[in-house]
């Protein structure tokens, strides 16, 4: 009896350790749904809402993304889906960014739970972008199925600057609803959301007028709000970037920093990372540009409460995903708004032909990062030329240099046909006093030794920063890439396109002629490189430039003549094949010699002809060699000196 008794409690004791284990299985189980964590991003878009073409692919596009979307959301994880700014400024979209906010508005309809400023967001100025916050707010009243996201500023110190640009922005924000950060709950997981701009986003934003403070440590201030809040997962929107050299990488340098955040998604720099970038707890992550990328990172809670890589992918946005059909008919209305609203203007259309190109130019992945000529900055600063002759007509003045730097460039010619689209696509940005969309061409003046400066730049200077890289039109030079810095230009000729050259006066004043963002960078170029080179842009009499918005370039009907449409009409004005389309020449099959590296390392090449800033680097060198050998001989002698007192 006792035997079966003691037995029973064994089977009873069993029973009851298997029901609890069972119980915490479940309960672990049920509990499990809140420890993984799924992050959908995208940065850099552009306005690219429609498809591109890309080496004779169709990639990217919104109704695409949104099809995607919509399947990663179905599979019902804990998911946000956030973009790390520069969504506008790209494309014929951002001709209607002030008055219909087409891209705000439709990251709205493709589900985006939280948005940041970029840079280019400022391109319109402070007037630009409230009136772009104001449109999306009139589309939301307008349709009830619409739901904006939530925008996210948390490094803008409103007490540093008081400005009226300033006000504007903060205004058009409270409007708004933006926040300093968000809280998104979803599936048991709580996000906390926060999104900074860094320092070379705002030096690329000059006419924002905006100070934005330290994003390490705005950052550390927002996370502590964040734990206070109990969120499970913190990410930063983070409109900065990374770079291969780490101590310039501002996302590294952060994610050191701030170790307490877990995911950093890094717009600015365009950069796709087919692995994400892991300092401490932290994961870097970048989509690529133009939203050719879906951005997907899948993490797991581990039992330090930290967050540990599950999958890292970047979904490819190609034909193969479908079109959404809601999102791709909003885009067809937003299309027919640019014919009417803007294109009607110049004559053209949304998709008109204008060309047809059978040469590859280089891709604009690739475009700028070498010192060298490039057919595409070539075509571009000579329809400058162009467009200036065929504005002022009768009344035109001699244009001895045009010039096209490679960050204003921001896309290439494709084979094929070449569309309105593509045209503007190319010399997109900004904004002229008009308020019509696209920076106006500007005429300056600068004499010759400012034009060999000018060469000076783009050898030197290009190398450090590559988005500096000049492409002219009427001039060439030749270089030694092995002199010294800044003395590396060994001739500069002005030239016409039969290879004729004539030589440059010093004292000579030289009509230049340039985009008005690009004018206004020529005469930044003493203070950024603290005095060494001075670049300073005159008028025809030879007074210093104050106001370049003054000496805009305007055609016989008073209209600015804006860079795109420059390049638009050269490619219309080429050769027309049997069908009446224009096709680009062989001329710009190949480079012309416009910029040529003599690469010699012969000795007298390297040092001959000094210019100023050679010779007098040359004389501090000579100086502490001097020195040195003089310390040299004061040692030796007093060494001597020594060695024969002991003797003695």
């Amino acid at each position: 009896m006792f035997f079966v008794l003691k037995n029973i409690k064994k089977f009873f004791a069993v029973t009851l350790a298997l029901v609890l284990c069972l119980c915490m299985v479940v309960f672990v189980s049920a509990d499990s749904k809140g420890e993984t964590a799924k992050i959908l991003f995208t940065h850099d878009l552009h306005s690219r809402m429609d498809s591109d073409i890309l080496n004779g692919k169709e990639v990217g596009g919104f109704a695409r993304i949104k099809t995607l979307i919509n399947e990663k959301f179905a599979e019902n994880e804990p998911t946000v889906l956030v973009d790390a700014g520069d969504f506008s400024m790209g494309t014929l979209y951002q001709t209607i960014y002030e008055t219909h906010a087409s891209e705000l508005t439709m990251l709205g309809y493709l589900g985006y739970d939280a948005v940041a400023f970029g840079n280019h967001e400022f391109d319109y100025k402070s007037v630009g972008v409230s009136n772009m916050f104001n449109a999306a707010l009139e589309n939301a009243k307008m349709d009830n199925t619409l739901k904006l996201p939530e925008f996210i500023v948390s490094n803008i110190d409103w007490k540093k600057n008081t400005s009226e640009d300033n006000l504007i922005v903060k205004n058009a924000l409270e409007k708004y609803g933006a926040k300093e950060y968000t809280v998104l709950e979803r599936g048991g997981v709580k996000f906390g959301i926060f999104a900074v701009v860094g320092q070379d986003a705002e030096e690329c934003a000059p006419e924002s007028n905006i100070d934005f403070d330290d994003i390490v440590e705005a950052s550390k201030i927002t996370v502590n709000k964040l734990k206070s809040e109990k969120v499970d997962i913190i990410i930063c929107l983070s409109h900065s970037g990374t770079d291969e050299n780490e101590s310039k990488s501002e996302d590294e340098i952060l994610a050191k920093e701030v170790p307490e955040i877990d995911v950093i998604v890094s717009g600015h720099t365009h950069t796709l990372l087919e692995e994400a970038i892991k300092k401490g707890d932290t994961y870097i992550v970048s989509t690529g540009e133009y939203g050719r990328q879906l951005g997907e990172l899948e993490l797991s809670k581990n039992s330090s409460g930290r967050w540990d890589l599950v999958d890292y992918k970047l979904n490819k946005i190609d034909s193969s995903v479908a079109e959404d059909g809601q999102i791709k008919a909003k885009l067809d209305t937003y299309r027919s708004m640019i014919n009417e609203n803007y294109l009607n203007n110049f004559g053209l259309s949304y998709d008109q032909i204008i060309a047809v190109n059978n040469y590859d130019f280089t891709p604009i992945a690739e475009f700028g990062k070498e010192l060298k000529e490039d057919t595409l900055g070539t075509i571009i600063a000579d329809s400058y030329m162009y467009a200036v002759k065929q504005a002022e007509g009768d009344n035109y003045t001699d244009v001895a240099l045009t010039i096209a730097p490679s960050g204003t460039i921001r896309d290439t010619l494709q084979k094929g046909n070449l569309t309105v689209w593509d045209a503007f696509n190319i010399c997109c940005l900004g904004i002229g006093p008009d308020r019509i969309t696209g920076y106006p061409l500007v005429s300056v003046y600068l004499t010759g030794a400012e034009l060999k400066t000018v060469a000076e730049i783009d050898v030197s200077v290009s190398r450090l920063m590559s988005a500096a890289q000049l492409y002219p039109s009427g001039i060439r030079w030749e270089y030694n890439s092995n002199r010294l810095i800044l003395n590396r230009v060994t001739d500069v000729k002005l030239t016409d396109k039969n290879g004729n050259d004539t030589e440059i006066e010093d004292d000579k004043l030289y009509r230049v002629v340039a985009g008005l963002y690009s004018a206004q960078m020529l005469g930044a170029v003493e203070d950024t490189s603290m005095g060494i080179l001075s670049v300073t842009p005159k008028d025809k009499d030879g007074n210093p430039i104050t106001d370049f918005q003054k000496h805009i370039v305007y055609d016989q009907n008073g209209n600015e003549v804006k860079e795109w449409y420059a390049l638009a009409s050269y490619l219309q004005s080429f050769e027309k094949n049997a069908d009446g389309v224009s096709v680009i020449p062989e001329y710009y099959s190949k480079t012309q010699g416009i910029k040529v590296d003599t690469d010699s390392k012969n000795v007298i090449a390297i040092l001959k002809n000094p210019n100023k800033i050679a010779l007098v680097i040359y004389l501090v060198v000579l100086l502490v060699i001097s020195l040195v050998v003089l310390l040299v001989l004061l040692i030796i002698r007093k060494i001597k000196r020594i060695i024969r007192l002991k003797l003695q």
